[in-house]
């Protein structure tokens, strides 16, 4: 039975710490948990889990090797406070770069890509492979150094203003991506 819960931010790093009191048998027992507090414009990876939810969307799924990759650029959704976008970042900015050139051929506004430093480095923002999820996916901030990984202000905002252009264009029917983002969050939002 549970009996009261109580939230502790003080002692916790990077989010919320969770403390739930239980009864039981006439005893007490405390069980704390850590909530992570997703900060928009920060990049974070995500549990293996979630791509089993959504294993036929042929989402970019964590490496193996015991890397952490692909990290994902995070914000919050403007209508449901559940709901966090990730855009997954890629070193592979030739590639991309390549493909947006193409694309630009052909159409004025190439919401795709976007290209930015992170850590010093050139980097693509995976736009086309955008997703929603919520916090309980997610499995750590990425930090170098023991630092949050930061990109320039108007960074950040390139990269939410193309999300929220692919966004809206998913709810009219157009999927950039190469999946149903709407669907997905619709999912997320009924379990």
């Amino acid at each position: 039975m549970l009996l009261a819960t109580l939230l502790a931010t003080n002692k916790c790093v990077g989010g919320q710490m969770l403390m739930k009191i239980y009864l039981f048998g006439g005893r007490f027992f405390i069980r704390n948990e850590v909530k992570m507090q997703v900060e928009n414009g920060k990049f974070y990876f995500i549990k293996d889990e979630f791509f089993d939810i959504f294993k036929g969307y042929k989402l970019m799924e964590n490496k193996e090797n015991g890397n952490k990759r692909p990290c994902y650029f995070c914000f919050n959704d403007t209508e449901n406070e559940e709901i966090i976008w990730f855009v997954p970042i890629s070193s592979k900015v030739e590639k991309y770069k390549s493909i947006y050139e193409n694309k630009k051929k052909v159409r004025k506004k190439v919401y795709n890509f976007v290209f930015g430093k992170v850590l010093g480095k050139e980097k693509a923002f995976l736009i086309q492979n955008i997703f929603p999820t919520t916090e309980e996916y997610i499995e750590s901030k990425y930090q170098n150094k023991m630092q949050d990984v930061e990109i320039t202000e108007t960074l950040k905002q390139e990269i939410i203003e193309t999300s929220m252009n692919v966004i809206k264009l998913a709810k009219k029917g157009i999927n950039i991506p190469f999946y149903d983002i709407i669907e997905m969050k619709n999912i997320l939002l009924k379990n």
